[in-house]
This record gives structure tokens, sequence and C-alpha cells, in this order.
């Protein structure tokens, strides 16, 4: 039986603080260290966070930064922290744009990241296509991930992301900063049918686990480019 998620968008970072997004692979700010607490307490608080066998991590800094300070509980537990990739956000302005992994794992060890995909952190390279800032690439990383998780042996994931990926690719709900929303799979049509989530009542009611996030959903794939702006040879001249 496929697992169940949780999605966990990170706290507030210095490029939400200050609407600065060339700031790159951003920190945390004090608030969103205040933030993470909240989310900390709520989680500790959900029976299925309780449960949680796996955390997976976008590999950015504030997402990184957000598991550390709110599911570290689980962590001495001895859950595994795990980056991929495939759950970073959408566009490949520096905010957006992740470290180098070699720096990461310095900075975080006890991470795993030897299933980050090498050619991270490129995003704007004919190599790095599958991360490019098009409806077609998002959608499409969006169901590779779901799939990964999708053929787990964990029970419950928390997974911990970003706002616009979750929203417009993954879950079609908004999310505030450190809010999280849970689901489980919506049953397959027919084989080889498109990876759905179904989310709990719990969450969707309210707007999150903390309430603190927009209830109306979202349709996937809205306000997504059909050109990445940023891709090289790409001069559109639009910008995102």
């Amino acid at each position: 039986m496929p697992p169940t998620l949780i999605l966990v968008r990170h706290a507030q970072a210095e490029h939400n603080a200050l609407k600065d997004f060339t700031l790159p692979d951003p920190d945390l700010t004090e608030e969103g260290h205040g933030q993470c607490a909240d989310l900390r307490a709520s989680l500790m608080e959900n029976p299925l966070a309780q449960k949680a066998e796996l955390i997976v991590v976008s590999p950015l800094r504030r997402t990184i930064q957000t598991a550390f300070r709110s599911v570290d509980w689980l962590m001495e537990k001895g859950i595994k922290v795990e980056a991929d990739a495939c759950w970073q956000e959408n566009s490949a302005k520096p905010c957006d744009t992740g470290s180098p992994v070699d720096a990461l794992k310095e900075e975080f060890p006890t991470v795993d990241f030897s299933k980050v995909d090498p050619v991270f952190p490129d995003k704007t390279s004919p190599a790095a296509s599958q991360y490019h800032f098009t409806k077609k690439a998002i959608l499409m990383r969006a169901q590779i991930a779901l799939e990964k998780l999708y053929n787990r042996p964990e029970k419950v994931i928390i997974v911990v992301s970003h706002s616009a990926f979750l929203r417009l690719a993954v879950s079609g709900y908004s999310y505030f900063n450190a809010d999280y929303r849970i689901f489980d799979f919506a049953p397959m049509a027919e084989p080889g049918d498109y990876y759905r989530l179904q989310q709990h009542e719990s969450t969707m009611k309210k707007g999150g686990g903390l309430g603190r996030s927009w209830i109306d959903p979202i349709v996937l794939g809205s306000e997504l480019p059909q050109e990445d702006p940023d891709a090289e040879g790409n001069s559109t001249g639009r910008d995102y």
C-alpha cells in the first residue's frame, strides 16, 4: 500500500522576508526559526507524524534547515533524512538554485545526499532539462517525485519542499511558510495513470495543519510557463 505523505513548506527564508530573489540559496530568518517551533509542536502532536519512517528534503538550505528545526525529534529516533532534487523549487532564480552538494554535505553531514541527481544544482543547461522552468518539465518532475514515494516501503513519509512546486505541480493547494498538509495517493484508474493525491479532511478544511494556508484548491500546472526564460539558448525575454 502506498504511503501517507505529510507535505511541508519550508519556514520563512531571507528571500521571502526581503522580497529579494537574487539571494543565493538563502537561510531561514529569525521569524522562520519561530515558525519551525510552531511546526515542530504541531507535528509532535500529530499521530501520523509520530509514525513517520522517512524524511525527504529538497536539497536547498532552507528546506534542510526547516527539517532540522521541526522534525529533529524523529531524527533522534534514527529516522533517515534523504535529499532528493526532484523536490526543489520551480524557478532557476538564485534563491531557488541550490548549493554544490559537497558544500551541503559538509554543512549537513547527517543528511543522505547519495541519491541527489548528479546534475544538481544546474537547472538551465540541456543536461538539466528535467529541472527547466516549464510547465511540462515541472509537472513531469512532480510525477517522478511521487512515483519514487509511491513505491517506498514506509507507511508515512514527511517531505519538506517549496510553495510553488507543492502548489502547482504536486497537490493543488497553497502552503504558508512552515505549514503542512497530509495526503494519501488516490486510486489509479488503470496501470500507468498519473499519480494523484487526496488530502485528508484534517488539513483540507482548516487550511493546513497549522491553519495558516489558503483553503481553496488550485489547478495543477496553472501559472507555469510553456517555455523556460532562463534555459540556455532561450531568448524569449519573458520575466517570471
